[in-house]
């Protein structure tokens, strides 16, 4: 359909409506599908009229379309189904489940599964998930919550949530104008004619009389054009948008407006901004159009004869300009960072941040109590931190040393790195800016202080007027000022505002530099580098609280801001006009604070409300996606791109950080962790570059042998001697040149001898948390957070099962685990226990025990010996029984690909699969000598591997008839007799390529064809037999337990040991004879988490401290010539493969 015939179909849903058709206004609405009606949707949904509700949604989606489709059929039939259940209309609720639902278990099965549970419940509020099921109309509500934003969220509906704006009763003006039209071209018109039809041409009956019309080709007519031609679109709406060919766009908020255009067009001349300020032209027209009742015969007289009159004169200047048409992006939703993949506590409230321009992972913080903190994002490590204090108060006026005696608390309201990162500044809520420089090696020097305003100084920026690097500064004096960042000497003072200025954005366009600035009551002016005054006057959306910023190519302007009302507005100026081109849609709840926003790539907007993130893409006013970044921000938080914008900074509520990344994001966190040598931090140098601290090495003493990128990190902060930086050279300083690194070889050497294993002994040095337990159960012989990351469920010698769970609460709005918040020790109302069957189990021995959780955390199968049961997570009831004994299972595995197949290793050597759907063993698998102890698939290899009480490594062929393909035993230490015997454990890394073993005696790293690729054997401070071992929840990381109650943290890529947790760190003095971690858990998304089930039945959940965001640090790596300290200590290099 073209655009002229989907425009005229708004137009009869316009005309439909005013003449009060509602059913065929909603009617056309779904067959056309071009606009959904979210208020006629709502009122379905709340009056449970679900077929009609599924019939309009079917106009503009079907169920298979999308994931966000999907999941908005699949609520409006869970909440009918739920509906059935509540009434007790069992018949009902089946028949929804069979015929509704049942089309979702092709996409989970295990969900379905789970909704099909509920029939056998008396109550389906059981179900912990929907224990908090209100009555029929709250649900409804909360449902209709979710799908908005699902609705909003899906591309489908893009364009479709918002109907266009035009004068009421346009349907009519245009009829009215096609009269008009065709009584101009009456060869005698009436002056009152009488229109009777609109089925045929209307035409004046020529009277006796009267006089024929002149000749069609009068000079005073013109050429007549041929009727039923459309006219131009856009001629009737309140501006013509307007491009300069060739000055700036901004010369049209500022310039003279032309005589010669109608809507202030941009004259041919020198730009406006170097004009005299005269009052422009454009300024008198009215930025909404005017709406009012719909237009006459005789009311469009005027128009029509003015619409003549152009005709005959030939096209219309006003056409000869177009508006400015962005060429729509091809993005996909993958390029926004969503995903949350770092999080670090600053200590205090984040009220500002921002990326280093050119290092992609370096993020400038401000708090509220003053402290400025740099961050290294990829490894968590806070490079610098300053307090505040200022630093020569025997200079400072006198209402600043008057406002610092009343109140000594201080808060930052705006950190911003300079153009190229060697210089940033600092603006604080009394009177001062500090501006500090950067070096390469991580080190602030003090530059400048300097007493800007009186009162707060609300903003901060750089520019570079005149090729001269300056600050600009805004107060709660009502003023703007400019200084040079050299000297500190202030070059302009910008006076108009009549109220507290509360942001600059200074721009420049060509040759022109200019900025604007926004006031507290909503006005927002523009200055040049002059004394003149301002050049523009308009109100900002909310007429409060605005911040302005351009997109990355300087080519958009936005403005984001919120009222005291609290109703947010986030809008694209029309800079030719100083109009709105463009308002955001997606806010839907008043806000307590004002939101803020950020712009990248050139193509994507956020704003952090509603505690969430919201994404736009610029060409659309409708959301494009939103995240809540796993819970824990706030209802406003506080973000940042990085100037790539494939990392999103985001406040939380609990005084941290959270980096969100798309995939490029990952890619370079997983660079920067992968490599222990971080790369120079110059301030020009890309994040690509070869470090050129290894290259002055090299240089300086000569070839040495395996010199890799893994040396940095061994010297400590504290000590490098940072390179001079001349503040003298900031204002002509090109940001392409790289600064020179020298650092002094032999201090960096003597750091790598000195280099100490981190020990933590005291529980000061970490966050540690014993679980609160009330029954007496035995040795925790298995332990595992659930797939959410929401709870840890541990099983105990005694067969009984205990879940611990985090609940929702402000300190912990995600209800996420976590060492700051005690969780509850859960069990069902009735008070059930979750046991295992031990009815064919020797009370004299300890039984082999063995656990699987499902991927939905819906239900647990597990044995101690016994038969292998089945548990509802929610309920705590076996579901059934199967494998009875003899042989014991020993170890369980879901298939990746298929959860009715477990893989389940037995005490009598063979790994049977079992397909529960069936109640069938499909084959037994036969290879180890003694019980087997460990499996693990790899889906991309379509393997799985076994390890047995044997120490011997078996792989088997997924998809080629369970055929062994391998076996080997491990390598004993030396010194060890061969073979070695006792429990050995596998995991599979991310890659799904290495494999991780752990035995008493060692742990090592495997290919998937079982070669040893580097192993560790326990000695020195780490000398006890290890008990568990586990990969952390990225790979980057493995945890060990000692049986001497000492847990070491290895880097995955070498093995080397990074830290040792003693255990007097975490275990009561009282009670640390002989306890020590049994099993260890990784937390599936914080990677600096682990859970420890102990052997006297406790748990522990240890994270580092809020000072060192991370175990330990990395060691040094043998390099060539340099001697290592202590060849016997414990961090000596992993051994090498002997094959």
């Amino acid at each position: 359909m073209s655009s002229l015939s989907r425009e005229l179909v708004f137009l009869i849903l316009q005309f439909l409506d005013e003449e009060k058709f509602k059913e065929t206004v909603h009617k056309l609405e779904q067959e056309s599908g071009f606009y959904f009606n979210m208020k006629y949707f709502e009122d379905q949904v709340q009056a449970g009229e679900w077929d009609e509700v599924e019939r309009y949604l079917g106009g503009f989606t079907k169920v298979e379309d999308n994931r966000y489709s999907m999941k908005i059929f699949f609520e409006i039939r869970k909440q009918k189904y739920l509906e059935a259940l509540d009434g007790q209309d069992r018949s009902k609720a089946v028949d929804i489940l069979t015929k509704d639902l049942k089309v979702f278990s092709t996409f989970n099965e295990e969900l379905f599964k789970e909704i099909t549970q509920l029939l056998t419940l008396d109550n389906f509020r059981q179900n912990e998930q929907l224990s908090k099921y209100g009555d029929t109309k709250s649900a409804r509500n909360i449902m209709l919550m979710e799908l908005k934003k699902l609705i909003e969220a899906n591309p489908l509906f893009r364009d479709k949530l918002s109907f266009p704006p035009f004068k009421t009763a346009r349907l009519r003006t245009l009829i009215n104008q096609s009269l008009n039209w065709q009584h101009q071209l009456c060869k005698a018109p009436r002056s009152n004619p009488d229109i009777k039809t609109l089925f045929t041409d209307h035409t004046c009956v020529l009277t006796n009389g009267a006089r024929p019309p002149p000749p069609t080709n009068s000079p005073i007519v013109g050429p007549i054009p041929k009727p039923g031609a459309y006219p131009p679109m856009g001629t009737h709406g309140p501006f013509q948008a307007v491009v300069s060919p060739s000055a700036s766009a901004i010369a049209g908020w500022m310039g003279t407006a032309s005589p010669s255009l109608p809507h202030g067009a941009v004259p041919g001349g020198p730009p406006g901004l170097v004009q005299p300020p005269n009052a422009a032209q454009f300024l008198k027209h009215p930025r909404v159009p005017q709406s009012g009742p719909g237009m006459d015969y005789q009311s469009m007289q005027a128009d029509s004869e003015h619409m003549m009159k152009r005709m005959r004169s030939g096209p219309s200047d006003e056409m000869s300009f177009s508006g400015m048409n962005h060429p729509s992006n091809i993005y996909s939703q993958d390029d926004l960072p969503r995903t949350v993949v770092r999080t670090f506590n600053q200590g205090s409230s984040i009220m500002s941040m921002d990326f280093h321009p050119q290092q992609q992972t370096i993020l400038l913080v401000g708090t509220n109590v003053g402290d400025i903190a740099i961050w290294e994002v990829g490894s968590r490590e806070r490079l610098v931190y300053k307090s505040f204090n200022v630093w020569d108060l025997s200079v400072c006026t006198v209402p600043l040393q008057t406002a610092l005696g009343k109140d000594v608390n201080i808060c930052v309201n705006r950190c911003v790195w300079g153009p190229d990162g060697s210089i940033l500044g600092v603006a604080f809520s009394k009177h001062i800016v500090q501006i500090y420089t950067y070096n390469p090696t991580g080190e602030l020097r003090q530059h400048l202080e300097i007493d800007a305003h009186v009162g707060g100084v609300n903003d901060i920026a750089f520019a570079h007027p005149n090729k001269q690097l300056c600050i600009i500064t805004c107060g709660d004096d009502k003023t703007i000022k400019v200084w040079d960042a050299v000297s500190g000497r202030r070059l302009y003072t910008f006076e108009g505002h009549e109220a507290p200025v509360y942001s600059v954005c200074p721009h420049y366009k060509e040759s022109i530099q200019f900025i604007f600035s926004t006031a507290v009551d909503g006005k927002i002016k523009a200055w040049l580098y002059d004394s003149v005054g301002p050049r523009v006057d308009y109100d900002a959306p909310g007429l409060w609280c605005t911040t302005m910023a351009y997109s990355a190519d300087g080519t958009r302007l936005f403005s984001c801001g919120t009222s005291k009302e609290g109703d947010s507005h986030l809008v694209e100026w029309n800079e030719s006009e100083g109009a709105i081109k463009r308002t955001y849609s997606g806010f839907r709840i008043r806000s307590r604070a004002v939101v803020q926003f950020d712009t990248t790539r050139n193509r994507f907007l956020a704003v952090g409300d509603e505690s969430q993130i919201k994404f736009w893409d610029m060409d659309n006013t409708n959301i494009m996606a939103t995240t809540e970044a796993d819970g824990g921000i706030p209802a406003s938080p506080k973000l940042r791109f990085n100037k790539e914008g494939s990392l999103l900074a985001v406040t939380t509520v609990d005084n941290g950080v959270k980096i969100l990344a798309n995939n490029d994001g990952h890619r370079l966190i997983r660079m920067l962790e992968s490599r222990t040598f971080e790369l120079s931090r110059g301030p020009s140098e890309p994040i690509n570059t070869k470090p050129q601290i290894v290259n002055a090495l090299v240089n300086a003493i000569g070839p040495v042998s395996n010199v890799s990128s893994p040396l940095a990190p061994t010297l400590e902060r504290s000590d490098r001697v940072p390179p001079a930086v001349s503040i003298s050279n900031l204002a002509s300083m090109d940001s392409n040149k790289t600064v020179d690194v020298k650092p002094r070889i032999v201090d960096d050497v003597d750091k790598i001898r000195s280099w100490k294993l981190p020990e933590i002994v005291e529980s000061s040095q970490l966050r540690a948390l014993r679980l609160p337990d009330s029954m007496t159960s035995g040795k925790i012989v298995r332990l595992i957070y659930t797939n959410s990351g929401l709870a840890v469920l541990a099983l105990a010698s005694s067969a009984v099962h205990k879940l611990w769970k985090w609940q929702r609460q402000e300190r912990n709005p995600s209800g996420k685990s976590t060492t700051s918040v005690l969780p509850l020790l859960w069990q069902p109302a009735n008070g059930t226990l979750m046991t295992n069957d031990t009815s064919d189990v020797n009370p004299s021995e300890e039984p082999a025990a063995c656990i699987a959780l499902s991927k939905n955390d819906s239900y647990v199968m597990s044995a101690s010996g016994g038969k292998v049961s089945l548990f509802n997570m929610m309920t705590f009831k076996v579901m059934t029984t199967f494998m009875p004994p003899p042989p014991a299972a020993t170890f369980l595995a879901f298939h990746p690909q298929d959860n009715n197949i477990i893989a389940i290793g037995m005490e009598d050597s063979t790994i049977q699969i079992y397909n529960v759907r069936i109640d069938e063993v499909k084959t037994k698998l036969k290879g180890h000598q003694k019980r087997v102890t460990g499996l693990a698939f790899s889906q991309t290899s379509n393997i799985l591997v076994s390890s047995g009480a044997d120490a011997q490594l078996c792989v088997w062929s997924v998809d080629g008839g369970w055929e062994k393909r391998k076996s080997k035993l491990i390598q004993p230490p030396p010194g060890r007799q061969s073979p070695l015997v006792g429990e050995t454990k596998v995991q599979f890394h991310n890659d799904q390529a290495q494999l991780l073993v752990a035995h008493e005696s060692q742990i090592a790293i495997y290919d998937s064809k079982l070669e040893c690729l580097r192993s560790w054997y326990p000695r020195d401070t780490l000398s006890a037999p290890i008990s568990s071992a586990i990969y952390s929840c990225d790979g980057l990381l493995v945890y060990a337990g000692f049986c001497d109650g000492a847990v070491g943290v290895f880097d995955t890529d070498s093995l080397r040991l990074r830290c040792r947790i003693a255990p007097s760190s975490y275990i009561p003095s009282t009670a640390s004879n002989g306890i020590y971690p049994s099993v260890i858990a990784a937390h599936p998304s914080e990677p600096n988490q682990i859970a420890l089930g102990m052997s006297d039945g406790t748990v522990h959940v240890i994270e580092p401290s809020d000072a060192e965001p991370k175990w330990g640090g990395p060691p040094p790596q043998d390099n060539g010539n340099l001697p290592s300290s202590n060849p016997a200590s414990s961090n000596q290099p992993s051994e090498p493969s002997s094959r």
